[in-house]
């Protein structure tokens, strides 16, 4: 079965990225949410998709305090999605301001997931999947947490794609929905592994891939995608 992803929450009726976008997804009934996380001159964890704020700060060189209100933390965004399954993309791109090759923020990341209590009571790491562009940053994860899922982002994949990710233990890809076919599919499920796309708003589109075994659509738009799927929004 498809799962829908809202891509930094239900971001096309709510400014993305945000408590009140979170909030909106797990109203509409999506299974999961994407959010991106970067992290401040002080060093807190941040919901935040660029490397700048929109009057030019570089968030890496501002202290959370100075921050506007409606950059949450991360630990609150974990709050407000804890229902749903957390995709956490880490943002570590070379060229960015605050890049790091040694990949420190995964660590960062690894040490708040740890504290993290589930809906049920138990461990939360079960409904967390980290992700990244940057390679070495979820080869750090795996060093750190080996029980974390864990995705490699990319537009387009390599054709080594499937043995990279056996090679270094990562459960998913996680391409644009442009370079997913059915021949991606079916390599990847004989491989063993899950494909979710990104960032898929088109209802055709939708069906085309769902039908050929998607594993999971982000979508700015879950309500659309739940009812691609069948599946009535509740909100």
């Amino acid at each position: 079965m498809t799962i829908v992803i809202a891509h930094r929450g239900a971001s096309r009726a709510w400014p993305d990225n945000t408590l009140a976008a979170f909030a909106a997804a797990v109203a509409l009934g999506a299974d999961a949410v994407e959010l991106d996380v970067r992290t401040t001159a002080d060093g807190a964890l941040v919901v935040h998709h660029d490397a700048h704020l929109g009057d030019g700060r570089a968030l890496v060189d501002t202290v959370a305090a100075r921050l506007p209100a409606r950059v949450p933390l991360l630990a609150d965004a974990l709050e407000a999605c804890s229902s749903l399954v957390v995709n956490i993309e880490i943002k570590n791109q070379p060229g960015e301001p605050g890049f790091d090759p040694s990949a420190g923020l995964a660590d960062a990341v690894v040490a708040v997931l740890a504290g993290r209590v589930g809906p049920a009571g138990g461990s939360g790491v079960d409904r967390v999947l980290v992700s990244s562009f940057h390679l070495p940053t979820i080869d750090r994860v795996r060093v750190l947490a080996p029980a974390l899922a864990t995705a490699w982002l990319v537009v387009e994949p390599p054709p080594s794609w499937s043995a990279v990710l056996a090679e270094r233990g990562h459960g998913a890809l996680h391409p644009h929905h442009l370079a997913v076919t059915p021949a991606l599919l079916d390599e990847a499920h004989r491989g063993g592994f899950v494909v979710n796309a990104w960032t898929l708003d088109d209802p055709a589109r939708m069906a085309a891939l769902c039908g050929a075994g998607l594993d999971g659509v982000c979508t700015n738009v879950p309500d659309v995608a739940l009812r691609v799927l069948g599946r009535a929004p509740r909100g």
